[in-house]
């Protein structure tokens, strides 16, 4: 059998009613015995069988109506101060499943100023809130990962239709081929670095903390990226301070170190130079990652470390816009903190603080288990 609403509504209605029924009879008739008990034995009076007969009917009547009474300024309580808040936070959810994010409750104030279902609006608005910027993040993120990835392939489409003619010399195949490779890299690049936020960002990586050498690992990854300073004659100087240990995880790190030199020498044109700095201050290794570059602005500085922001819309094809995302997103997982001084035209620093380890022998790691 279906139940409506209307019906729920009766049913509970005749729950209520008894209830009361059951509760007046029972304290009614306790107060009249008690009532006839003291009467009699104060006025020595007895009463005839037809008398208890009509007290008790009319004691019975008084029963159904005080009940009846009872349960309709009950049922008016529910409806006005029970029904009508839950009705408007059905409603409000119902919202929201059906995607609607902006739906938000208007508060309901009853005989109280404040009442529990006022909470309740309060926590639902504020998680609506939440819902609808998260859902903006998620529609952003979406936007941006098509259009990053629609870019390359566009690109390779071309060049490889071109490929296909006939009549081509073999330099221009040569180069429209590297056009293709650069551009595949650049694919793999987003792809693996979306991956490596997402898992960030969800917290699926948890820090393997070890004990090692800051600057060995900073001068490896500027190694790494020589073919780049050489091919564009940039000019690399160091003050890199010996024996500033950490005791982190190297390689949540050396994403921070790689994402920062590799923006540092594209942003600097040929010729320019690029600076890294290790200290030790206090409790904290401080390094600074320094370019003669073409700089950002304060408004582009604000939002330099969000996801897919390019500042510099000229070199937005070197980049995907998620390097400074991830620097920033291991920065906070590691204890750390990343921030940036930049003035336009005159270049760029970055400021990385990471706490350093306890003074001592550094010991020996286990090597790990196959």
């Amino acid at each position: 059998m279906k139940e409506y609403p209307g019906y729920r509504r009766l049913l509970y209605s005749l729950r209520s009613y008894a209830a009361f029924f059951l509760l007046m009879s029972f304290v009614i008739t306790c107060c009249m015995l008690l009532f006839l008990k003291m009467l009699a034995s104060s006025m020595e009076l007895t009463y005839t069988e037809r008398e208890i007969r009509l007290a008790a009917i009319a004691t019975f009547v008084n029963v159904i109506l005080l009940s009846l009474l009872c349960t309709v300024i009950d049922g008016i309580r529910r409806k006005f101060m029970v029904e009508r808040p839950v009705r408007r936070i059905v409603q409000g959810a119902s919202k929201l499943m059906q995607g609607d994010f902006s739906a938000r409750i208007e508060p309901y104030h009853g005989i109280d100023e404040r009442s529990g279902f006022d909470t309740i609006i309060d926590y639902f608005n504020l998680m609506a809130e939440e819902l609808s910027g998260v859902e903006t993040l998620r529609t952003d993120f979406i936007a941006n990962v098509s259009h990053e990835l629609k870019t390359p392939l566009a690109v390779m489409q071309n060049y490889a239709a071109l490929l296909q003619s006939p009549d081509l010399t073999e330099e221009r195949r040569r180069e429209y081929a590297g056009v293709i490779a650069e551009q595949s890299r650049r694919l793999a690049d987003l792809i693996t670095n979306i991956l490596k936020l997402n898992r960030l960002e969800n917290q699926q990586i948890y820090p393997a903390a070890r004990r090692y050498d800051l600057g060995e690992q900073l001068a490896g990854c500027l190694l790494d990226l020589e073919s780049v300073w050489e091919r564009k004659s940039i000019e690399i100087k160091t003050d890199i301070e010996e024996d500033v240990f950490v005791e982190s995880d190297g390689e949540l790190l050396s994403l921070i170190w790689s994402n920062l030199f590799s923006n540092a020498l594209k942003f600097t044109e040929s010729h320019g130079a690029v600076s890294v700095t290790l200290k030790a201050e206090g409790e904290y290794a401080v390094v600074h990652v320094s370019d003669t570059g073409c700089g950002i602005s304060p408004e582009v500085g604000k939002h330099i470390f969000e996801k897919f922001y390019q500042g510099d819309p000229s070199h937005a094809s070197q980049g995907n816009g998620l390097g400074l995302a991830l620097v920033k997103r291991v920065a906070d997982i590691v204890g750390g903190s990343i921030t940036v001084e930049s003035e336009v035209g005159k270049g760029s620093t970055f400021t990385v603080k990471i706490r350093r380890a306890a003074d001592g022998e550094i010991k020996k790691q286990k090597p790990a288990e196959e």
